[in-house]
């Protein structure tokens, strides 16, 4: 997840603006993100702006009646993300000016460099593009040379991307509790930031930006000479916060060396181990489609691979169910991607002929972010929390517990406004398929308002083994024509993972 901090105040003539073109980086460069809007005090139209984009972006925005300043905003919003995050090491967050001085395309770059290892990485203004005031420019230029950070030219950049644990290790050191992050205002805070930032990055790095002062609404408030006195007020400010950080980074290393376990965040699964999903590339079952007494198809239900998606390991489901009869063609495909480690849908296809007439649907899903997309529409919708497509619920309802004579209600659809589904627990039977004899439990899975074979007016039924493999071994659903009934006719095992 990328949190993209942006402290606002009086700018409703750009926000928005600025805002789209975070979007739009992030439908070319997928990555599953998240804007924090800080709304500090401003008395423009900016809450109106930020209403508007609220509901069509991933955005939460926090709103100060009076204005706090531009330190305690930012600090507050760097907080937020660490606060929603639960995997510091790889999640990060961006701080972003919403006055288009600095563009939102450099975010790309910013990301692969983390993704490539860095835990830090400084956008350096090294460019103008329209005109500025020659005093502010001075300002703009000499205010560094006071506000000294090893490693960084331009400390007062404030267009900085960092992993989520460099902040969370620089918030040890003190406390919350005793004192702010930041004690300085405006341009300082920036360098503040990076000065008790870097200590606790690895790797630090920087790219180069061209200052956009071609793009802005409205005349800078900064006033350089005050810029320049505040800078040299600051002065002890950022040698103090790198010399206690430093010296409090040595004298607990010992310490973090000999319980480093103690103090790690949780490693991911290594592969091979243990998954959310526990089902292994190869699976695969094949059925014979029947309608009444007549073979009309056949189906497919595999585990088809693993593929990496905006980063994250996914493992991808196949449904294939293709067959007709007289003047009745159906070929359907829904392809499901989940993800290794939290059994949530990242993507979902569904490709459909029938009837000679063709339908695609293609949704991102984001969980993190909380919101999909379907292809096709220039707009986002809602999703919940832990996401599923049809697809991947016919894997996921193998691994939960099923009482007979219960009804599940679970609110795990993908489009908010199908859920909850149902899942009632008919009772036991004795089944014979595959050349062999099963005992099944059967269920009803119901999707309201929902289309295809698990929605409510298909009145589906699913008899699962009664093991520990849980194999899907028959399935009656009603689709435009009448029932079809599909029963296992072979079950390929994957093939055991090599030592």
């Amino acid at each position: 997840m990328i949190y993209v901090c942006v402290p606002v105040h009086n700018e409703a003539k750009t926000v928005g603006l600025v805002l789209w073109k975070v979007r739009q980086v992030f439908t070319g460069f997928e990555r599953e993100y998240h804007l924090l809007v800080g709304d500090d005090g401003s008395t423009d139209a900016t809450a109106e702006v930020l209403a508007t984009y609220a509901r069509v972006l991933p955005m939460t925005v926090v709103t100060h009646r009076e204005r706090q300043g531009y330190a305690k905003g930012l600090e507050e919003l760097l907080r937020l993300a660490l606060q929603r995050t639960d995997r510091p090491k790889r999640d990060c967050a961006i701080t972003l000016h919403a006055d288009f001085l600095h563009s939102p395309e450099a975010m790309e770059e910013m990301v692969k460099r983390l993704e490539s290892g860095a835990d830090m990485v400084v956008a350096e203004l090294t460019g103008q593009q329209g005109d500025a005031p020659r005093a502010l420019r001075w300002a703009r230029a000499w205010a560094p040379l006071l506000l000294r950070v090893a490693g960084v030219k331009d400390t007062l950049s404030g267009f900085t991307a960092l992993r989520l644990i460099v902040l969370k290790q620089a918030l040890r050191h003190p406390s919350p509790a005793e004192r702010s992050l930041l004690t300085t205002d405006g341009w300082c805070a920036n360098a503040e930031l990076l000065a008790r930032l870097t200590p606790h990055a690895r790797r630090l790095e920087t790219i180069p930006t061209t200052a956009r002062y071609d793009l802005r609404q409205r005349p800078s408030r900064v006033k350089p000479w005050d810029v320049l006195v505040q800078a040299w007020r600051a002065r002890p400010v950022i040698r103090a916060a790198r010399s206690a950080t430093a010296a409090l980074l040595l004298l607990v290393a010992p310490l973090f060396s000999q319980n480093d376990t103690a103090r790690a965040e949780p490693p991911l699964p290594p592969p091979g181990g243990a998954r959310a999903v526990r089902f292994a590339v190869g699976e695969r079952m094949r059925y014979q489609a029947k309608f009444g007494l007549f073979n009309v198809g056949q189906a497919t239900m595999e585990v088809a691979g693993i593929d990496t998606l905006r980063g994250i390991e996914t493992v991808r489901f196949r449904f294939h169910i293709k067959g007709g009869a007289l003047w009745y063609h159906l070929d359907q495909l829904m392809e499901s991607w989940v993800g290794r480690d939290d059994f949530r849908s990242r993507r979902f296809r569904q490709q459909t002929e029938e009837k000679n007439k063709q339908r695609l649907r293609e949704y991102d899903i984001y969980p993190d972010s909380g919101f999909y997309r379907e292809t096709g529409r220039d707009t986002t919708f809602a999703t919940i929390p832990d996401p599923l497509d049809e697809a991947a619920f016919l894997y996921w309802i193998r691994t939960v517990p099923l009482e007979v004579g219960k009804r599940y209600a679970y609110h795990r659809y993908f489009r908010a406004e199908r859920n909850p589904v149902i899942v009632q627990v008919l009772g036991r039977e004795r089944v014979s398929v595959a050349g062999r004899k099963f005992n099944a439990i059967v269920v009803r899975p119901i999707i309201p308002h929902g289309r295809g074979i698990l929605a409510e007016k298909a009145d589906a039924r699913i008899w699962l083994s009664d093991d520990t493999q849980r194999l899907m071994l028959a399935m009656v659903s009603t689709f435009s024509f009448g029932t079809v009934t599909l029963k296992l006719k072979e079950y390929a095992a994957p093939a055991p993972e090599q030592p």
